[in-house]
């Protein structure tokens, strides 16, 4: 009996041994280690821009203080990204991906075929929710979101947001928008707009705009027509911007918007495999939320003009399953309004 209960004690050390070692090597592990933040956009816009801040900041705030290394990887809506992250990339935990809520819901909004299962990723958090916003020049001939129903507003379209949302607002609520496609991003589409060769962006970030363009509505070129949104901005809010949803005829196209919309709830999402070590990603994402909240990051994102309001890895792994839960007649008719040109 002695021996047995000795040997039971034994055991019992050795695991509570290898156990603090386990948990030790995952605060260890990233001491002189490179992380890569693999940005699914092109330099220069909003995506970037976030993803950019937070390779500033987040170093200080991973144990061992690696390097962390911000790198652009754009393709296909942003699933190129995503795609390296989960079939490529080192599963260690050294890769993370920055990308656009759209490049984890091509299952239910349509999009380029992905060989990864959003569902699966392991989030980390997101850098803000994302109110997102039609604005046109002051020089066209619509003025406001109901005269988009009886004059023509050419839009330039690019990928993701800028492409799903007007094309929605086309085939749902027969807005009538000319959609100019073939923008490799935001950047050129923000280009264009002030060439003057289209009159509207749609499925544009709120925070991007101020960040980007800040002048346009400061002095007069432009005006934000509509908010794509269930809740709106309460700044926008007050100045009588209205909301599309609000112009849904039925229950389903009010679904269907909802839907579409929801990639506004987790803007900024930032990932990391399905391989990865749970003890890993649990320290990643308490480095992440830290960095979010850190004065410092918090006085640069002031700096330039970025909006932060911080989502916890957690919250934003329920809120992708949530979307993930919806109807597969609601996901068909969803994705029949996305896809017919």
């Amino acid at each position: 009996m002695i021996r047995i209960w000795n040997s039971a004690l034994a055991l019992a050390a050795f695991l509570a041994i290898a156990s603090a070692g386990h948990a030790q090597s995952a605060a260890q592990f990233y001491k002189g280690k490179t992380v890569n933040i693999v940005i699914g956009s092109a330099a220069g816009g909003g995506y970037d821009a976030y993803g950019r801040l937070i390779a500033r900041h987040l170093g200080a705030h991973i144990p061992g203080n690696p390097t962390v290394v911000a790198q652009n990887m754009p393709g296909a809506g942003q699933t190129k990204s995503a795609g390296y992250i989960y079939s490529v990339a080192p599963k260690d935990g050294t890769q993370i991906a920055g990308v656009s809520p759209g490049a984890l819901l091509t299952s239910v909004l349509g999009g380029p075929h992905v060989q990864y299962d959003p569902n699966k990723f392991q989030y980390i958090g997101s850098a803000n929710s994302d109110v997102y916003v039609c604005v046109t020049r002051a020089d066209a001939p619509v003025k406001t979101f109901q005269d988009a129903f009886d004059h023509e507003l050419i839009v330039g379209v690019s990928s993701g947001t800028t492409r799903d949302m007007p094309m929605m607002l086309k085939n749902l609520l027969h807005v009538k928008l000319k959609l100019v496609p073939g923008y490799p991003g935001t950047k050129d589409i923000t280009l264009a707009f002030e060439r003057n060769e289209i009159q509207a962006i749609c499925g544009f970030g709120y925070a991007s705009l101020v960040a980007q363009q800040s002048d346009w509505l400061a002095n007069g070129t432009a005006k934000v027509l509509v908010q794509e949104s269930t809740r709106g901005l309460p700044e926008l809010n007050e100045k009588g911007i209205p909301l599309a949803i609000s112009f849904a005829k039925t229950d389903e196209q009010r679904k269907i918007m909802e839907v579409v919309y929801s990639q506004g709830i987790f803007g900024r999402p930032y990932l990391m495999a399905p391989e990865v070590a749970k003890d890993r990603v649990a320290l990643m994402r308490q480095a992440f939320m830290e960095t979010m909240h850190d004065p410092a990051l918090v006085a640069d994102a002031k700096r330039i003009k970025l909006d932060i309001d911080a989502i916890s890895g957690e919250e934003v792994q329920e809120l992708v399953a949530k979307v993930y839960e919806t109807p597969p007649a609601l996901v068909k008719r969803t994705r029949e309004v996305l896809e017919t040109q």
